[in-house]
């Protein structure tokens, strides 16, 4: 880490703080990185560590899906936008997502027991990754490449993959680490400012294959996850001018859309609850989505017990030259 990236952390600038409240007493307290960077990997804003690490998990997901457009298998599929979505996303496993993912594997005739997402309930077309799963197995069979081995990170797909975001952050593939995510395929182990710089490319519009992606994620948020879940809300209340897309383990990424400005955050301890009210908390100092939108999501999304809430405290600084 970089002595200037070191003193913004250590001296000026800490990580945000959220604290979970039951009543009057503190429960819980959670640290937060966070920083806002452009399409070049500028820090514009952060809070703690620009260079906190941390796997990128589902966040990765619209990248993922790269391949799956740029090689043509989605153009196959009847309304290929809800598709592309759907391979984004990180959906609950309803009907409306089942069927998508099973329209995937139905266009290229792939058998549902190819897929290698664990088993929900019944079929693993109601994994939440089903769809990323699907448009991978969809690519391969357009490229004439072994579905069996897809998740491999010496398969053709993976390997493509690595290279298109070793690309889009002008690094070395070599420099990339990746560890198998909890549905099987490969996440990679990145920077928070390598994060962001993903989705202000993704917002960007200055990539064709990103372009089709985030106009998929805009026309269809209900494939992202669902209604009254923290992604597709937030498209919705932006109306398209923000994406959102969260990982596990207090991963969350947002962008504003035609403005190549991208957000990451990691919550130090994993916490989904703090992640979203840190998210919320940062659009609204950003005046990315209003006041009023806000508190609708924070309703629907955060879903507190009576006499429970998290406040959050600090915020997003301008990087000083």
């Amino acid at each position: 880490m970089s002595s200037n990236f070191k003193n913004l952390y250590t001296s000026n600038n800490p990580p945000l703080e959220a604290t979970l409240m039951r009543g009057s007493k503190i429960e819980s307290i959670h640290k937060i990185h966070a920083v806002i960077s452009d399409k070049k990997g500028r820090v514009l804003m952060c809070a703690g560590n620009p260079e906190y690490k941390s796997f990128i998990r589902s966040s990765l997901k619209p990248f993922q899906a790269i391949p799956f457009v740029s090689s043509g298998a989605a153009s196959k599929i009847n309304n290929e936008s809800k598709s592309i979505a759907l391979a984004c996303g990180s959906h609950s496993g309803s009907k409306l997502h089942s069927r998508e993912a099973f329209k995937i594997l139905w266009e290229y005739d792939i058998d549902i027991n190819k897929l290698q997402c664990p088993k929900i309930k019944t079929s693993s077309l109601e994994h939440n990754c089903s769809g990323k799963h699907a448009a991978f197995l969809a690519t391969c069979k357009k490229m004439n490449w072994p579905l069996e081995s897809y998740l491999k990170g010496d398969h053709p797909l993976q390997i493509e993959i690595f290279r298109i975001v070793s690309e889009l952050l002008e690094i070395p593939t070599s420099e990339i680490s990746a560890e198998r995510d909890d549905c099987g395929a490969p996440t990679l182990y990145l920077k928070l400012i390598e994060m962001s710089k993903l989705y202000s490319l993704l917002s960007s519009s200055d990539n064709a294959e990103l372009e089709q992606i985030i106009r998929a994620m805009i026309t269809n948020p209900i494939m992202i996850s669902d209604n009254n879940k923290f992604d597709t809300e937030i498209i919705k209340a932006s109306h398209g001018q923000v994406i959102g897309k969260g990982g596990a383990e207090g991963i969350q990424c947002l962008c504003k859309v035609n403005e190549g400005i991208g957000l990451a955050l990691k919550v130090e301890d994993g916490s989904k609850r703090a992640k979203h009210a840190v998210s919320l908390h940062l659009l609204k100092q950003l005046d990315w989505i209003s006041e009023l939108r806000i508190q609708d999501i924070e309703e629907k999304v955060l879903n507190f017990s009576e006499g429970v809430r998290i406040e959050v405290k600090g915020k997003l600084k301008f990087q000083e030259s």
